[in-house]
């Protein structure tokens, strides 16, 4: 997934489309699946700190433009945010430049959008 060129292909279904991240993904959310499952059954994490996991089905206005600025930005740099982190190390400027505009839309977020505090 550090791989632009592997991500694009994923992306590109059109043409010449690379399927292999699948594999990835599946991964995740099958790690993810059996994780969430396993900490529902518990009252407090493994550290003593009270289990709070997400609540929120409903899908909305904010869930859609979020997923659709995320779908954007991957299809246009080839990263998402973990891969691109990794990739400071060994790919040159691009993901920095990438990481830098990710950090400025989270700056500008919480500008527009300050944290509740439970």
């Amino acid at each position: 997934m550090a791989d632009p060129a592997k991500v694009l292909g994923f992306l590109d279904l059109a043409g010449h489309w690379n399927p292999s991240l699948l594999f990835v993904m599946g991964g995740a959310v099958a790690t993810g699946y059996v994780g969430f499952r396993l900490a529902r059954k518990r009252e407090c994490s493994l550290l003593g700190d009270p289990m709070r996991l997400p609540t929120a089905s409903r899908i909305d206005r904010r869930l859609i433009l979020g997923a659709a600025v995320f779908g954007a930005g991957w299809g246009l740099a080839g990263f998402c945010p973990g891969p691109a982190l990794a990739s400071l190390l060994f790919a040159g400027i691009k993901p920095a430049i990438f990481v830098a505009a990710m950090l400025g839309g989270m700056a500008v977020f919480l500008l527009f959008n300050r944290p509740r505090k439970d």
